[in-house]
């Protein structure tokens, strides 16, 4: 397995890893230094390559712009390809599987012609994809200067490691991919190509390793809000968060403000409000009446699974995608960074909860969910790809 140094594309492995190894298979897992303890715990072997991609200690390294973190991702891949295919030079593997930004794991695979299926821990394309979601932002983009020398650079490393593909079909057509993923969390999946794409659904695990949460006795309603691991660096949204839900009656309210807010710029805090750098989220979903979510797809899944309304306050990446998923859905609000006034985060909240429809299809969802495959099916399918090779 490869992967790379972000909690979003690492946890959601983590699980069926265990299950592989459980079932006897001898596994190695690539991956940076920070994440090799983690990975150990599966029973998996680390094996430890040099990263490029910006760590945890600041956010703002990885940009704004879709182009920072594209170059950034082809930069960790050049830079990362070397060292990783030193370690399996002699170690060769039956199957290779790879996160989907972990373009250097697909390429040894390629090298070593060994098959590869990709992991994927988010959306997949579908029919249509690049001509609805891609050429409106890509188009202009791959126009620009910087655009055409990562095209260039990109179109160079594929060719330079025998793989005659464009850089666009390299991302979006992998092959064989096991998309760790609800099938009520993709849009458009009756255009999904299901010879490829198999749906697993949620594969977190008990997640007992993260700890316990108690739920305090006094709470009529208990709220988590949390916008995930990397895109925390959001004092303004918190301090709407405490206006909003300080001292609400019966509200109990569980803030997580990450590793780069101090609890000190938020001001006084509220009788009823607990505030972490980090806390166990399963634990806290499962006791939870309401969830205010960055709409990641780690906290999306956790939040359907446990059968939370939700409120999405959208940063980065697929995240604004999943929102509208979820709003969808019927089991949450969309609700835009700009938008997410204490007035309208308190609103938002509120309705919810006061919705017997909310209600009714988030315990349809939660019961979906927990029917779907999950950990042991994952594993199953990857079972399948090997006996494929052999």
């Amino acid at each position: 397995m490869f992967s790379i140094a972000a909690s979003g594309h690492i946890h959601p492995s983590l699980d069926v890893i265990r299950e592989l190894v459980d079932r006897g298979h001898r596994v190695t897992y690539a991956i940076p230094e920070s994440f090799a303890e983690l990975v150990a715990s599966t029973g998996a072997e680390p094996r430890i390559y040099d990263s490029s991609l910006p760590t945890d200690a600041d956010p703002d390294n990885w940009g704004a712009e879709p182009i920072d973190h594209m170059e950034l991702f082809l930069g960790n891949a050049v830079h990362s390809l070397p060292s990783i295919a030193a370690q399996y030079e002699d170690d060769v593997p039956d199957l290779v599987l790879f996160d989907s930004l972990t373009y250097a794991g697909r390429v040894l695979g390629h090298r070593l012609n060994v098959p590869t299926v990709q992991m994927c821990p988010h959306m997949v394309p579908w029919e249509g994809y690049e001509e609805e979601m891609l050429a409106p932002v890509m188009g202009p983009l791959m126009e620009s200067p910087r655009g055409r020398a990562y095209a260039e650079r990109f179109t160079g490393w594929l060719r330079e490691n025998g793989m005659p593909e464009s850089p666009v079909r390299f991302i979006t057509h992998p092959g064989r991919r096991i998309a760790l993923i609800p099938r009520a969390m993709q849009p458009n999946a009756d255009r999904v190509d299901t010879t490829l794409n198999t749906f697993t659904g949620s594969c977190q695990g008990d997640r007992a390793d993260q700890g316990d949460w108690e739920r305090p006795k006094d709470a009529e309603k208990v709220l988590l809000v949390s916008l995930g691991s990397v895109f925390t660096k959001r004092p303004d949204f918190y301090r709407a968060c405490l206006a909003a839900f300080g001292d609400l009656p019966g509200w109990h309210v569980v803030l997580q403000i990450g590793k780069h807010v101090d609890v000190a710029e938020l001001g006084p805090i509220p009788a009823n409000v607990e505030v972490s750098s980090w806390v166990p989220q399963v634990a806290i979903l499962r006791q939870a009446d309401a969830f205010v979510t960055h709409a990641g797809m780690g906290g999306s899944k956790e939040g359907l699974a446990a059968g939370v309304p939700m409120v999405a306050v959208p940063q980065a990446a697929d995240q604004f995608v999943n929102a509208d998923v979820l709003q969808g859905l019927g089991v949450a609000r969309h609700l835009p960074a700009e938008e997410a006034t204490a007035e309208a985060l308190r609103e938002a909240v509120l309705s919810l909860v006061a919705d017997p429809g909310v209600a009714a299809r988030s315990a349809a969802l939660k019961a979906e969910l927990a029917a779907e495959g999950g950990t042991p099916y994952a594993a199953d399918l990857i079972e399948a790809e090997l006996r494929s090779t052999r």
